[in-house]
């Protein structure tokens, strides 16, 4: 029997496409920092001088060029960010790619709750540890939180096999965006706001770190 490939349209598939196409995009937005670097300026550094005219110290067309590409590369990187959070939902959340119509009698069951339900609200990680001034801090996150909701994933959407690699990913794509996280701290529901950012001056783009958890 022969090795059978994916299907180069499956969400994962689409999912490394964008997520190399993303990679590129950044290494391109590098490329074009650094020409700004090398003059000394960054997006608003003025171009001309107290009296109007163009800075004989700088290469005008090279970072005018530079500026416009980086602008350009931003707005793609948002675009292809957005996409990447889309697939990651096919992924790990398959109720959200398939629109089902009710009829009368499956409305009647859906307004009971369900085992599946009753399953999503359940914690699915533990937090270990809290890096102060870090985006998590920031959040309100704390030491012992159980986190029942990250972003769309639920405790459904992860498997023993991939451990919290869902999160790790959905992370990975979110960078300077706002993620809903729902915690349970000491039998209360907390709904709290994170923004993954690098630069933070820790480790992550959160400054936390989080483990499995299983309830059961």
């Amino acid at each position: 029997m022969g090795l059978m490939l994916p299907s180069p349209d499956s969400p994962r598939e689409r999912a490394r496409t964008l997520i190399a196409h993303k990679d590129a995009i950044e290494t391109e937005i590098g490329a074009q920092a650094d020409i700004l670097k090398a003059n000394s300026c960054d997006m608003t550094t003025p171009l001309v001088d107290r009296e109007g005219f163009p800075r004989a110290d700088l290469d005008i067309y090279a970072i005018r060029r530079a500026r416009t590409r980086i602008i350009e590369l931003r707005n793609d990187l948002r675009d292809v960010t957005n996409d990447i959070g889309k697939v990651l939902e096919e992924i790990y959340d398959p109720s959200v790619a398939t629109s089902v119509s009710l009829t009368s009698a499956s409305a009647e069951v859906a307004s009971q709750p369900s085992s599946s339900e009753d399953e999503k609200l359940k914690p699915f990680a533990r937090v270990d540890g809290v890096a102060p001034e870090s985006p998590a801090a920031e959040s309100g996150l704390r030491r012992e939180d159980l986190i029942v909701k990250f972003g769309h994933l639920t405790r459904s959407s992860f498997t023993a096999a991939a451990l919290l690699q869902p999160l790790a990913e959905l992370v990975s794509v979110s960078e300077n965006r706002e993620l809903a996280v729902q915690v349970l701290r000491e039998g209360e529901t907390l709904d709290l706001k994170f923004v993954p950012r690098k630069g933070w001056g820790g480790r992550g783009m959160l400054g936390c770190h989080i483990v499995p958890y299983n309830s059961t």
